[in-house]
């Protein structure tokens, strides 16, 4: 499952973003900067057109390597549909760090950090879906697969993983404080600023068959607990 941009994938990566007409300043082709927006989001959209209807659904997902992985049944989906017809589709992550209040409606805005990504949805094949599921499930539930019986064959069975190459991909980020000049016309004296957003997980809720005084397992502990300015969720 390792996959690294090649040439030609940076190449498109280059001219995808060329298309940003709209704030162009805002786009970026930061490999890191996409590395860390997609490894800091848990939820992105993945969009389709399906028999002449747009179909959007959010998803969870993990990168791994030069790709975005996803799931879901193999009873049906229209992500599996896709794949199968080779379908161009699109996904989008978006991370939204704050409000920009600005002198006028006009403008304020937000900081944020979005990329979307079209390419076709490639099945995983059988050989890489047992560790294509445990990186999905270390991304959004770190530690928790070492805590939990393994996944049965019938499981792996109705679940297929679909991956999305990272060669195609718009990104665009706004941060800072709002457009303001000291010869700008505004009345100065009302406030100005960024309001950043800031997410934390909460207390722990057991289950209603969790015997009481049964231990907060280790990966949840250390998803609560842990607090690392450079991890956008908390």
């Amino acid at each position: 499952m390792t996959s690294t941009a090649t040439p030609a994938a940076s190449a498109r990566t280059t001219v995808a973003a060329r298309r940003v007409r709209r704030l162009p300043d805002r786009q970026t082709t930061d490999r890191l900067a996409l590395h860390d927006l997609l490894d800091s989001e848990l939820v992105g959209h993945l969009a389709v057109a399906l028999d002449g209807v747009p179909v959007v659904v959010p998803m969870g997902f993990a990168r791994v390597d030069g790709h975005v992985l996803v799931h879901g049944s193999t009873g049906g989906g229209f992500a599996l549909r896709a794949a199968s017809a080779r379908l161009p589709v699109v996904f989008s992550v978006t991370a939204l760090d704050g409000l920009v209040y600005a002198r006028s409606l006009f403008d304020s805005s937000m900081n944020y950090r979005s990329a979307t990504i079209q390419g076709v949805l490639e099945p995983v094949s059988a050989d890489e879906a047992d560790a294509a599921l445990i990186a999905l499930s270390e991304r959004l539930m770190p530690g928790r697969p070492a805590e939990v019986r393994g996944t049965r064959r019938k499981e792996v069975a109705a679940t297929r993983v679909l991956r999305l190459a990272l060669d195609d991909v718009v990104m665009k980020q706004r941060s800072g404080g709002p457009s303001e000049e000291p010869d700008d016309g505004e009345d100065h004296s009302s406030w100005a600023g960024v309001v950043p957003l800031e997410r934390r997980w909460g207390t722990p809720i057991a289950s209603g068959l969790t015997p009481a005084g049964t231990p907060v397992p280790d990966s949840v502990i250390a998803l609560t607990t842990r607090n690392a300015p450079s991890d956008r969720l908390e």
